[in-house]
């Protein structure tokens, strides 16, 4: 077995800077870097309001429109490994400033887009674009906030990323049914153009130190370590879990909604829109609840499956009750519930030894991203094929979000969960 005092850092690090950054200064860095996490935040949810726009100029299936707004959610999660590695030997600045402006190109090429297959490859290049976004928020969280600190400083940050969300509900449905669905991309290319400016201007990591000065690991060592992960059963469960969690909420946000309320229910566009703002300020304030809330490595992973399953019960309620005043009181339940995936990114950080928690942290985002884009797609299928079934479209999909919600929970409590800490330095990664 490799002597693992001779190894460089694991990608991306997570070791404390050296100059440290002084407490303030880092806070307004990460505000600066939750403004990408914003705008990857309204890119992936504006489906729900874009979906009817686009089935009329496009004449979508609901499969393909499955397959718009899960696009960007797989180039997103596909790309967390390599972005994960040029944090650590680039940097949080160099990665989100080389890989955003990406962002900014697919919301014109979309706005431009004269068919569906050039929207497709929009989303794309948005997907690329947007895929360090939060990951480097929790990266940075990791190396300039003192560990005890950890939850509730990404509970900040995932509710500031939030944010973005606000615009992807009444003033995107407004903005649509005003002009049309390509101004929607055009105000979201500017939004992201000075979001991009901000971390220019704002976010300057200290040079490295001492620490640092070993010889850089290969891109293909930083690969094969990343792979290494999986070797460790606990990882298993953590991934199960985490493909479904965020997943639910953002299909149901980003996809599902409009349409449903929509059809079911008759409501307006701008109405929709009304709903799926009002479900994104609920989830704005879930993640710094919880975060405050966390009980803490001993029975954290308790309230996780709990809070799981209890997020599989109103997806139960909008397939089997049709009341459209349950049917809004459920999407707000699930916007609040989602809070407690923060205890997830929380639950990661100590599953892991110091050396791993940053690639670690970019596996679990991954595979949050892979099951939004999965999620979607499966759930764009089963919509296609359930009239052929006599069953009703929506009653399929969220009965089929609440099953999934459910067989995560069970492989998380299944799998084995990780070592006591003093036995984490015995893997040999």
């Amino acid at each position: 077995m490799p002597d693992a005092s001779r190894r460089p850092p694991t990608a991306p690090s997570t070791a404390p800077s050296a100059p440290s950054i002084p407490s303030r200064q880092a806070l307004l860095m990460l505000v600066a870097l939750t403004s990408g996490f914003a705008l990857s935040s309204a890119f992936r949810t504006v489906a729900a309001i874009l979906a009817a726009p686009l089935q009329a100029d496009f004449a979508l299936s609901p499969q393909a429109l499955g397959l718009f707004a899960a696009t960007f959610h797989f180039t997103f999660g596909a790309m967390q490994l390599f972005m994960g590695i040029g944090i650590d030997l680039y940097g949080v600045r160099r990665t989100i400033l080389v890989a955003f402006p990406l962002c900014i190109t697919g919301a014109i090429l979309s706005a431009l887009a004269p068919g569906f297959g050039l929207l497709i490859v929009g989303q794309a290049l948005i997907g690329v674009g947007c895929a360090p976004a939060f990951l480097v928020c929790t990266v940075f969280i990791a190396r300039h906030f003192a560990p005890q600190r950890f939850a509730a400083m990404s509970g900040m940050a995932m509710a500031l990323g939030t944010l973005g969300m606000l615009f992807t509900g009444t003033p995107l449905a407004w903005l649509v049914q005003l002009w049309s669905w390509r101004a929607g991309f055009w105000v979201l290319a500017l939004l992201a153009a000075l979001a991009w400016l901000w971390m220019w201007r704002a976010v300057h990591e200290p040079g490295p130190g001492p620490a640092h000065d070993a010889p850089r690991e290969s891109v293909g060592e930083a690969v094969r370590r990343f792979a290494a992960l999986f070797l460790l059963p606990h990882t298993w469960g953590i991934v199960a879990l985490g493909s479904v969690s965020y997943a639910a909420l953002i299909s149901l946000r980003g996809l599902w909604l409009g349409p449903m309320l929509i059809a079911r229910h008759g409501f307006s566009l701008v109405q929709s829109g009304n709903v799926a703002l009002a479900l994104s300020v609920v989830a704005l304030l879930g993640p710094m609840l919880f975060g405050r809330m966390d009980p803490g490595p001993a029975t954290r992973r308790r309230w996780i499956m709990a809070c799981t399953l209890l997020l599989a019960l109103p997806f139960v309620a909008m397939a089997l009750l049709h009341a459209a005043w349950l049917d809004v009181a459920c999407m707000l339940l699930v916007g609040a519930l989602s809070g407690f995936i923060v205890l997830q990114y929380a639950d990661v950080r100590a599953a892991y030894p110091a050396a791993l928690t940053g690639r670690a942290m970019a596996v679990f985002t991954m595979a949050m991203f892979l099951g939004v884009a999965a999620m979607q797609w499966f759930t764009g299928l089963v919509a296609s094929l359930a009239p052929g079934l006599g069953l009703d479209p929506f009653v399929a999909v969220m009965g089929c979000i609440a099953a999934l919600l459910v067989l995560g929970a069970g492989a998380f409590r299944l799998v084995p969960g990780p070592p006591p800490l003093a036995d984490r330095g015995r893997t040999g990664l």
